[in-house]
């Protein structure tokens, strides 16, 4: 039974992205571990150079959070931008989860989906998060306009 929870903790993380902590603010002090907050952090797009999402989101403290046992808040705010000359690693598909981080042990993840607006040459990203049973209808959505001299390579 342990090496079955310690196997289905591993998948979990295997999945998560990599994460750049921009920076945090406490939100409510715990006695006992570490405060509630706010934490900003960038995601790179791993198919599009030159554009970074940031994304918001609550991070439980308190004793559970310490242990890494509590569940996070399923709301989130997203903000992509261009940060330096578009460049494209590949086709892309129409849409594509490119990131996800657990916001609980097992269950519940915050996800970042990104959708090819060929026709307006944009890339638009939408945050929410889903559970293994009923999602959060809570989300987030920004785009990044793409110049119309370098096509977007859509699958």
């Amino acid at each position: 039974m342990k090496r079955h929870l310690l196997l289905l903790f591993a998948l979990t993380l295997a999945g998560a992205a990599h994460a750049d902590t921009v920076g945090e603010v406490d939100t409510v002090f715990k006695f006992i571990g570490p405060d509630h907050k706010i934490v900003v952090e960038a995601y790179d797009d791993p198919k599009v150079q030159g554009v970074t999402c940031y994304v918001s989101r609550a991070k439980t403290g308190g004793v559970k959070g310490a242990l890494g046992l509590a569940e996070d808040k399923a709301e989130a705010s997203i903000a992509c931008r261009q940060v330096g000359p578009i460049a494209f690693r590949g086709t892309l598909p129409k849409q594509e989860e490119v990131f996800n981080e657990r916001l609980s042990i097992l269950f519940k993840k915050l996800r970042v989906v990104r959708m090819v607006d060929a026709p307006r040459s944009t890339l638009v990203y939408l945050t929410y998060s889903d559970r293994v049973i009923e999602g959060s209808p809570q989300n987030g959505v920004t785009a990044v306009p793409v110049d119309r001299a370098t096509p977007i390579p859509v699958k």
